[in-house]
């Protein structure tokens, strides 16, 4: 008796092992779910601000902002562009207009656009470490951006500088996996470089904003 197997039958079950694999494999997550993007999600944030004039002279604010995804368009590259409306309120209740920008996904990361200023803020999958140029899609000097990843959580340093003796440019952005930005810090000082103050740090301009997400949802 031929013990050997007829080749179409090998060939059949070369075929069947090689489609039970790739049903077995998982898809790749490439970690986008760190911005969801659908029209209808809001993202609220409680705000505080203060705005540094001169010496001795800020204005303190604290108010809160909305995130809305009001709607999306293809552009002509043929990718989604989704329009997010900004919305200022000091008690919740009555909002104003603040600004409207746009998200889009492009090239495994995300490009924020705000007053025709592109910046790749983050990029995909989420991999701690990495380090890419947010300026990338606009004639700008480049300005690298840093992931901090640590798996549901994910940290982007904009900019960690600070000499002691004429500026201070603190930046950073969190996001949290399922949700989008959480959190937003900026702490931008210039301090009085005269002879008579130079290196005792006091500030002659700048701002600090921290937003901190209260709330979000879809409607």
């Amino acid at each position: 008796m031929d013990r050997q197997l007829p080749l179409t039958i090998v060939i059949l079950l070369a075929l069947f092992i090689s489609c039970d694999r790739k049903i077995e494999e998982e898809p790749v997550d490439l970690g986008y779910d760190f911005q969801p993007l659908e029209v209808g999600l809001f993202w609220l944030y409680e705000v505080d601000q203060t705005t540094y004039f001169g010496e001795n002279d800020s204005e303190q604010e604290h108010f809160f902002y909305r995130d809305h995804i009001i709607s999306y368009y293809t552009n002509e590259e043929g990718e989604q562009v989704f329009v997010v409306l900004r919305s200022k309120s000091q008690d919740r209740i009555d909002w104003s207009i603040e600004l409207p920008y746009t998200l889009i996904q492009r090239d495994l990361s995300l490009v924020r656009t705000i007053e025709n200023q592109a910046i790749v803020t983050l990029v995909f999958p989420p991999t701690d470490g990495i380090v890419w140029d947010s300026n990338v899609y606009r004639n700008e000097a480049e300005d690298d951006f840093e992931m901090i990843s640590s798996r549901k959580t994910i940290r982007v340093n904009q900019e960690n500088s600070d000499d002691l003796v004429t500026y201070r440019d603190i930046r950073f952005e969190i996001y949290e996996e399922g949700v989008g930005m959480v959190e937003k810090y900026e702490e931008v000082l210039t301090y009085c470089s005269r002879n008579d103050c130079l290196g005792e740090m006091l500030i002659d301009s700048g701002y600090k904003i921290h937003m901190k997400l209260v709330g979000n949802g879809q409607d």
